[in-house]
């Protein structure tokens, strides 16, 4: 059994290492390579999600590496094998023979590796790895082409932003080793609500930064809206069913020790809330389609976080699952029509579905998908984590009810321009036959994952992940938000391009991302940089100068040693050596070579002694 764990995990992660040694060399072969290895993944990962294996290897002492699959993490590690699957078949397609296709497939097996880890991993410190590989590869993959200082920055941006969330989890394991209860016990994802206070505390709020940031919530949210500037099959896979759902899914594996902490859940619930209806407001302001969907990856995790703050794991699941499908499919719908058009400004694609129907038909499904609309996945597996919100809080319901709402909209809006009528386009492209498929495929799964929402599946999924007691949503909560979805959807597509009767300062604000980038850069780089050049003028200023009179004073003493005290030194030691001299030439002359002097000056001696010793006496 744990043979076929750490095949799940060594597959990826070593074929994409592979790719990347070889580099050029293996362009050629790089896809279909990559293809066999995530098929294989899937396979692998199918199999783990029934048999629940378990591994476990020497590490630290005391502290062994360990993965396991339960239900949860098995369905994560399907939906992560089947996405990176499918953007794979995508990419194969899609991406040029001049590319550096080895690196490029390289990086994204070795980021689904890292994932499968994270996922899997049982303990703090084997999370930390994966973790921090997926990190590294998505800093890698956003700024692909290295050559654009705009690509590069961008993903310098992502990176040191998701990075500085991340010390939440050195101080999460840090807590809990010095919680006690042996390292073993203590670092385990299974054991940490076991914690006291207040170690418990510094846990709880040490996973919570790393998770938020992770899955760009607020106020961590606007370097996703950078990490737009990398491939489009990139940012299908980092931003669908992997990187930004890593945080969602820390938080439900987590659940209990939100509840333990007694202050966890409820931050966690309001964060996601808030966060999907405030990046809601973002997306409806975005005239790039990147950055719509971008923005409304940061609302639709919101709702997963809401899930897991309110301990609606099944909810916050479902919702996952089914976004990882329809956001995947966006994604990739949109980087087809910027290779096709050479753009992704909603106004300059009007009428992109219409020129490419099979797209355009494909990208609706996954747009009604994210609009709440029945009967696809999405409306139902949202009413299903808004159940348990409402067993919550009424007020948490209606947060996420008016996210929902604004899902609505961004959708219909997306639809409004790429269902208007066709204008002339003599330079399109033509889209590749086989990247095509995979649109289908995904779009194929936004209708079929609807029924894991009802009975008997919905029973099912509880069962796998040993969620019992979880609230149901009644008939009228399924048609309270189809209702309002339909209004919303209708009053967005009556609306059209019309701009929005909204304050100009409150219009700019949500297109700039709250300003949240800005306000980082007020409260944490621009200090950050001062700080380094008063560090640096210190420096050169006082610490330069007191190194550079230091070494002054010693050349001057050594200066004066050498005409002073060298030179009374030399002088005493000549007085000395002429002494020594001196006295050598008076010892030498009693050195006759004649025995009777010898005797003489014995006597003499004896003599001289002798009357010492009478006279002492």
């Amino acid at each position: 059994m744990s043979a076929l764990l750490w095949a799940l995990v060594a597959l990826p992660l070593g074929a994409g290492v592979l790719l990347l040694v070889v580099g050029r060399r293996a362009d050629r072969a790089a896809p279909g390579v990559a293809l066999a290895v995530a098929a294989a993944a899937l396979g692998l990962a199918v199999t783990a999600a029934f048999r629940h294996p378990s591994a476990r290897a020497p590490f630290l002492e005391g502290l062994p590496m360990r993965l396991t699959v339960d239900g949860l993490s098995g369905l994560l590690a399907v939906t992560v094998t089947a996405v990176t699957l499918v953007v794979l078949l995508f990419s194969a397609a899609e991406f040029g023979s001049g590319e550096a296709r080895a690196r490029f497939f390289g990086l994204m097996l070795l980021f689904a590796g890292s994932m499968l880890v994270t996922v899997t991993a049982a303990t703090l410190p084997v999370l930390l790895m994966g973790w921090e590989v997926m990190g590294a590869t998505s800093w890698a993959l956003i700024g692909y082409w290295w050559r654009d200082p705009e690509r590069t920055s961008a993903a310098d941006t992502a990176f040191l932003t998701t990075r500085t969330a991340d010390l939440g989890l050195y101080l999460a394991a840090g807590a809990a080793l010095a919680s006690g209860g042996g390292r073993n016990s203590s670092l385990s994802l299974d054991g940490l609500a076991r914690a006291e206070e207040p170690w418990l505390s510094f846990i709880t709020a040490g996973v919570v930064v790393a998770a938020l940031g992770k899955s760009a919530q607020l106020p961590f949210s606007f370097w996703l809206s950078k990490a737009m500037r990398g491939p489009s099959p990139a940012s299908a896979l980092l931003h669908s069913a992997t990187m930004v759902v890593a945080g969602a899914y820390l938080l439900l594996r987590t659940g209990p020790l939100l509840d333990a902490s007694g202050w966890g859940d409820d931050v966690v619930a309001w964060t996601g809330a808030a966060t999907a209806v405030l990046l809601g407001l973002v997306a409806v302001a975005q005239t790039d389609l990147k950055q719509l969907l971008a923005a409304s990856s940061c609302a639709q995790i919101g709702f997963m976080v809401l899930a897991a703050g309110a301990g609606a794991t099944t909810g916050g699941t479902l919702q996952l699952v089914a976004h990882a499908a329809a956001k995947s499919l966006l994604f990739l719908a949109a980087g087809a029509w910027l290779t096709a058009l050479g753009t992704q400004q909603l106004p300059a694609l009007l009428g992109a579905a219409r020129h490419h129907r099979t797209v355009g038909t494909a990208f609706t499904v996954a747009a009604l998908s994210l609009a709440g609309l029945p009967p696809l996945s999405l409306w139902a597996a949202k009413d299903v984590l808004l159940a348990g919100a409402l067993e919550r809080s009424p007020w948490l319901y209606a947060a996420g009810l008016a996210g929902a709402l604004l899902s609505a909209v961004y959708s219909a809006k997306a639809l409004w321009f790429v269902w208007r009528p066709a204008v002339a386009r003599p330079d399109a492209r033509h889209i590749p036959a086989g990247a095509v498929g995979p649109l289908v495929l995904l779009a194929f799964a936004c209708v079929a994952l609807v029924a894991l929402a009802f009975p008997p599946m919905l029973d099912s999924v509880d069962r796998v992940l040993a969620a019992s007691g979880q609230p149901a949503p009644h008939v009228w909560e399924f048609v309270l938000s189809a209702g309002l979805a339909l209004l919303a959807a209708a009053a967005a597509w009556g609306w059209g391009a019309r701009p929005l009767p909204v304050a100009a300062r409150a219009k700019s604000g949500f297109a700039d991302w709250l300003g949240l980038e800005r306000a980082a850069h007020a409260l944490l780089v621009a200090p950050t940089m001062r700080l380094a050049r008063a560090a640096a003028a210190f420096d050169d200023k006082v610490l330069d100068r007191a190194v550079d009179g230091s070494a002054s004073a010693a050349v001057r003493l050594a200066r004066w040693t050498d005409d002073v005290v060298e030179h009374s030194v030399d002088g005493a030691v000549g007085v000395v050596a002429a002494g020594t001299r001196a006295l050598g030439r008076w010892a030498r002359r009693p050195q006759t070579g004649q025995l009777h002097q010898y005797l003489a000056q014995a006597v003499a001696a004896f003599t001289v002694l002798a009357v010492v010793l009478v006279l002492v006496r």
